[in-house]
C-alpha cells in the first residue's frame, strides 16, 4: 500500500514560502492570499508533527528539519514539472501515425505533405495507406482519413469537406477536332468507368442524354487510376472534388461542363474520442481541413473566371 503523501498544494506553499522566507512573497507567487499560505503550511507541520518554521521578528527562518524537508519537496516538484513538460511535449510532437486510403494518399495528401512537413517539424508523421479501416484498440493509429457518411460509433468524425462528382477530362481533349459544345458529345469520346457504368448513367441521365449508348470505356477499380487515365488523355471520368482538386488547380486536368453531383459519402477525418483533443492531432486535423478549405475556395476562383 502506497504511503500517505501530503496535500500538494501544502508542499508548493511550503516550497515558496522557503525559497522566498517569506509567506507574503509566497503568496504573490502562487496568486492566493498571506493567509492562505500561512494555513497551508501549519496544516503541514500539523501534519508531520514537525515544526518547518520559526517566526522572529517578522522574519521567517527554516529550521534545519525543514532545510532537510525542503531539499525532498524540492526534488520532487522538480521531477514533476520535468516529467510534466515532457509529457506535454510527447503530446504536441513526436511520431504522428496516419491511415488514409491509397487513393487519398496518391491524389491529395501526398502532394501537401511537404508543407506540413515544413511548418510542422516536431511531427514525425507516418502514413500508412490501406484498404481497411483500422482499428485503433488494436493498431498503432492515431488519425484516419475515411470515406463514408460519417457514422462510425465510438469515433469523433469531422468532416473534411463537402463533395460533388463532375465530368473531368485532359485540356488535350478540349483541342481536339471532336468538339465538346454539349453533354451529349461525351459520347464520341471514350468514357472511363469506376467499378461499373452507374455513376456515368446518373450523370448523364441528368444531363438528358441518352443513357442506353454508355457502353464503352476501360472500368477501372480505383479513383486514382480512373483520374491518372483522364490526365494521359485516354477519355473522360467522372470525379470527385476532393480526388480531383489539386489536377485541376494545376491545370492537368479540366471541366468541360459545370454539371454536377452532390453526393452523400465523403471523406471524414476521425481519431477515438478520448484522444481527439491531443496537441498533434488537433494540429494534423486543422491542417487537413485548412487545406481542403483552400481547395475549394480556389476551385471555386477557377470556376468563376471561366464564366
Amino acid at each position: 500500500m502506497r504511503p500517505r503523501l501530503p496535500p500538494l498544494n501544502a508542499l508548493k506553499a511550503f516550497e515558496a514560502a522557503a525559497r522566498h522566507e517569506s509567506f507574503t512573497r509566497a503568496a504573490e507567487e502562487l496568486c492566493v492570499t498571506q493567509g492562505a499560505v500561512s494555513h497551508q503550511v501549519k496544516a503541514l507541520e500539523a501534519e508531520l508533527a514537525v515544526k518547518l518554521f520559526n517566526r522572529e521578528r517578522q522574519r521567517l527562518i527554516i529550521t534545519e528539519a525543514g532545510r532537510e524537508y525542503l531539499a525532498v519537496v524540492r526534488d520532487a516538484l522538480d521531477r514533476i514539472a520535468i516529467g510534466t513538460e515532457r509529457l506535454l511535449q510527447r503530446q504536441n510532437s513526436g511520431v504522428l501515425t496516419v491511415s488514409t486510403s491509397p487513393d487519398f494518399a496518391a491524389k491529395w495528401l501526398v502532394h501537401r505533405l511537404g508543407n506540413f512537413v515544413e511548418a510542422h517539424a516536431g511531427i514525425d508523421l507516418r502514413v500508412s495507406a490501406t484498404l481497411h479501416h483500422v482499428d485503433f484498440a488494436r493498431e498503432e493509429v492515431d488519425l484516419a482519413v475515411r470515406h463514408g457518411d460519417g457514422n462510425w460509433p465510438g469515433l469523433d468524425a469531422v468532416r473534411l469537406s463537402p463533395e460533388q462528382l463532375f465530368a473531368v477530362c485532359s485540356p488535350k481533349l478540349l483541342s481536339s477536332r471532336k468538339r465538346l459544345g454539349k453533354p451529349a458529345d461525351l459520347l464520341k469520346f471514350p468514357l472511363i468507368h469506376m467499378d461499373s457504368r452507374a455513376d456515368w448513367d446518373s450523370w448523364l441521365q441528368e444531363a438528358g442524354v441518352d443513357r442506353g449508348a454508355v457502353t464503352h470505356g476501360p472500368v477501372l477499380n480505383r479513383a486514382s487510376m480512373v483520374i491518372d487515365a483522364a490526365i494521359n488523355g485516354q477519355g473522360i471520368a467522372l470525379a470527385r472534388t476532393t480526388l480531383a482538386a489539386w489536377d485541376l488547380l494545376k491545370g492537368h486536368l479540366v471541366r468541360p461542363f459545370a454539371l454536377s453531383l452532390p453526393l452523400s459519402k465523403t471523406y471524414w477525418i476521425v481519431c477515438p474520442k478520448a484522444t481527439a483533443s491531443l496537441p498533434k492531432i488537433v494540429t494534423f486535423r486543422d491542417w487537413l481541413l485548412a487545406e481542403a478549405t483552400r481547395d475549394l475556395r480556389q476551385l471555386q476562383k477557377k470556376g468563376a473566371r471561366k464564366t
